[in-house]
């Protein structure tokens, strides 16, 4: 069975209490591993500085927001994180939490309109 590991247990154990039911949820059965969670201002501003973010006012500065790969990462394999994308919202929309995905910002089901791809990250809504 897949579990955290220390790093990932120690980032998620920063955000909202609804993310970290989905994720310890989702992590029973679809390995993933913990990015990032809470950010400081200093660290959004770099991401915005290196155009990964496009917001100073990021949910991860409230821990409103979590960013979570399927483990092991391969970032070159896109279709793995669509698939993991599914898999988190039908654990979410069981647990009665509603997210928004980086990779379909206006949450319409429609990948293919989305200009700015953020794969990792999830926010509540």
């Amino acid at each position: 069975m897949p579990s955290f590991s220390h790093s990932s247990w120690e980032k998620l154990a920063a955000v909202h209490e609804d993310l970290q039911k989905v994720f310890i949820k989702v992590v029973e059965t679809f390995d993933c591993t913990i990015l990032e969670g809470l950010r400081t201002p200093e660290r959004q501003a770099q991401l915005v500085a290196e155009n990964k973010s496009k917001t100073l006012h990021s949910k991860h500065l409230t821990g409103r927001a979590v960013d979570v790969a399927p483990y092991p990462i391969d970032f070159h394999d896109t279709e793995r994180f669509y698939l993991f994308a599914g898999y988190v919202l039908g654990v979410a929309q069981m647990l009665g939490i509603r997210l928004r995905w980086g990779g379909d910002w206006d949450s319409d089901w429609n990948v293919q309109e989305e200009t700015f791809k953020d794969l990792v990250h999830w926010e509540l809504v």
